[in-house]
């Protein structure tokens, strides 16, 4: 399985970004994709995930509200359309998945595998 983010870049706060995944080697209509990111000096925070095959989504509750997961329709790429976007959310952005079908805060998955992520900065 291998990732492909895309979509990041400089931003200024109230912007807009939409992040991509593109997926290899995974059946996507099945998997459980969640995003994480991180930024320096802080811990690993997962702030979407989505169940493809019955659309069923979660928000952490800083994103709630501005961000949105989605795939396409050949479900080949997950998308994570980011607005409102504030300082905070300045971080390497991550899609990830994994291979436990134990979904402890479903639908996120335990996820083993990511991407090599994509740069959101969000400064004036």
């Amino acid at each position: 399985v291998q990732f492909v983010e895309s979509g990041g870049g400089l931003v200024q706060p109230g912007g807009s970004l939409t992040l991509s995944c593109a997926a290899s080697g995974l059946a996507l209509q099945y998997a459980h994709i969640a995003w994480f990111r991180q930024a320096p000096g802080k811990e690993r925070e997962t702030i979407s995930c989505l169940s493809i095959s019955d659309g069923y989504t979660y928000y952490e509750d800083s994103v709630k509200g501005r961000f949105t997961v989605s795939t396409d329709s050949p479900k080949t790429t997950v998308y994570l359309q980011m607005n409102g976007l504030k300082p905070e959310d300045t971080a390497v952005y991550h899609c990830a998945t994994g291979s436990s079908d134990y979904y402890p805060n479903y639908p996120c998955p335990e996820y083993d595998t990511w991407g090599q992520g994509t740069q959101v900065t969000v400064s004036s």
